[in-house]
Protein backbone atom coordinates (compact mmCIF):
# COMPACT_ATOMS: atom_id res chain seq x y z
CA UNK A 1 0.00 0.00 0.00
CA UNK A 2 1.31 3.38 -1.03
CA UNK A 3 1.49 6.13 1.55
CA UNK A 4 -1.32 8.19 2.04
CA UNK A 5 0.49 11.54 1.60
CA UNK A 6 1.14 10.09 -1.87
CA UNK A 7 -2.83 11.19 -2.25
CA UNK A 8 -2.78 14.27 -0.32
CA UNK A 9 0.11 15.24 -2.97
CA UNK A 10 -2.09 14.89 -6.20
CA UNK A 11 -4.55 16.70 -3.99
CA UNK A 12 -2.46 19.48 -2.98
CA UNK A 13 -2.00 19.87 -6.87
CA UNK A 14 -5.26 19.61 -7.97
CA UNK A 15 -6.38 21.92 -5.58
CA UNK A 16 -3.69 24.33 -5.96
CA UNK A 17 -4.52 24.19 -9.99
CA UNK A 18 -8.37 24.49 -9.57
CA UNK A 19 -7.72 27.65 -7.32
CA UNK A 20 -5.04 29.29 -9.84
CA UNK A 21 -8.21 28.88 -12.38
CA UNK A 22 -9.89 30.61 -10.16
CA UNK A 23 -8.15 33.34 -9.26
CA UNK A 24 -6.28 33.99 -12.63
CA UNK A 25 -9.49 33.35 -15.43
CA UNK A 26 -11.73 35.30 -16.61
CA UNK A 27 -13.45 32.89 -18.88
CA UNK A 28 -16.93 31.30 -17.62
CA UNK A 29 -15.90 27.88 -18.97
CA UNK A 30 -12.92 28.04 -17.34
CA UNK A 31 -14.56 28.63 -14.29
CA UNK A 32 -16.03 25.89 -14.65
CA UNK A 33 -13.37 23.67 -15.15
CA UNK A 34 -11.55 24.87 -11.97
CA UNK A 35 -14.23 24.22 -9.96
CA UNK A 36 -14.74 20.46 -11.29
CA UNK A 37 -10.99 20.17 -10.39
CA UNK A 38 -11.37 21.03 -7.26
CA UNK A 39 -13.90 18.92 -6.74
CA UNK A 40 -11.90 16.02 -8.02
CA UNK A 41 -9.08 16.59 -5.12
CA UNK A 42 -11.76 16.49 -2.57
CA UNK A 43 -13.11 13.48 -4.28
CA UNK A 44 -9.31 12.17 -4.13
CA UNK A 45 -9.07 12.89 -0.19
CA UNK A 46 -12.49 11.08 0.46
CA UNK A 47 -11.41 8.05 -1.49
CA UNK A 48 -7.69 8.00 -0.05
CA UNK A 49 -9.34 8.36 3.79
CA UNK A 50 -11.54 5.46 3.12
CA UNK A 51 -8.82 3.38 1.74
CA UNK A 52 -6.74 4.10 4.98
CA UNK A 53 -9.78 3.59 7.59
CA UNK A 54 -9.97 0.05 8.63
CA UNK A 55 -13.77 -0.55 8.77
CA UNK A 56 -15.64 -2.32 5.84
CA UNK A 57 -17.78 0.53 5.35
CA UNK A 58 -17.64 2.49 2.30
CA UNK A 59 -18.52 6.10 3.45
CA UNK A 60 -15.87 7.28 1.31
CA UNK A 61 -16.87 5.58 -2.02
CA UNK A 62 -20.45 7.00 -0.72
CA UNK A 63 -19.34 10.63 -0.66
CA UNK A 64 -17.65 10.30 -3.71
CA UNK A 65 -20.66 9.22 -5.62
CA UNK A 66 -22.68 11.89 -4.24
CA UNK A 67 -19.73 14.56 -5.22
CA UNK A 68 -19.43 13.13 -9.03
CA UNK A 69 -23.42 13.61 -8.77
CA UNK A 70 -23.67 17.27 -7.59
CA UNK A 71 -20.53 18.18 -9.86
CA UNK A 72 -22.19 16.61 -13.12
CA UNK A 73 -25.69 18.41 -11.61
CA UNK A 74 -23.38 22.09 -11.16
CA UNK A 75 -21.71 21.47 -14.66
CA UNK A 76 -25.05 20.93 -16.11
CA UNK A 77 -26.87 23.89 -14.44
CA UNK A 78 -23.44 26.30 -15.09
CA UNK A 79 -23.29 25.53 -18.88
CA UNK A 80 -27.12 26.66 -19.48
CA UNK A 81 -26.50 29.81 -17.57
CA UNK A 82 -22.88 30.91 -19.56
CA UNK A 83 -25.05 29.48 -22.65
CA UNK A 84 -27.48 31.82 -22.24
CA UNK A 85 -25.42 34.60 -21.05
CA UNK A 86 -23.63 34.13 -24.24
CA UNK A 87 -26.77 34.53 -25.93
CA UNK A 88 -27.66 37.70 -24.57
CA UNK A 89 -24.04 39.53 -24.55
CA UNK A 90 -21.86 37.56 -27.02
CA UNK A 91 -19.12 36.71 -24.97
CA UNK A 92 -18.84 34.58 -21.71
CA UNK A 93 -16.12 37.04 -20.07
CA UNK A 94 -17.22 36.94 -16.65
CA UNK A 95 -16.25 40.78 -15.89
CA UNK A 96 -18.65 41.70 -18.91
CA UNK A 97 -21.33 39.36 -17.54
CA UNK A 98 -21.09 41.86 -14.23
CA UNK A 99 -22.32 44.81 -16.22
CA UNK A 100 -25.56 42.81 -16.40
CA UNK A 101 -27.16 43.42 -13.23
CA UNK A 102 -28.43 46.47 -13.90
Amino acid sequence: MEPLINYFIVSLALLSVGVYGLIAKRNAIRLLFSVEIIINAAIINFVAFARYYDTPLLTGQTFSLFAIALAATEAAVGLAIIVQAFRLNNDIDVLELKKLRG
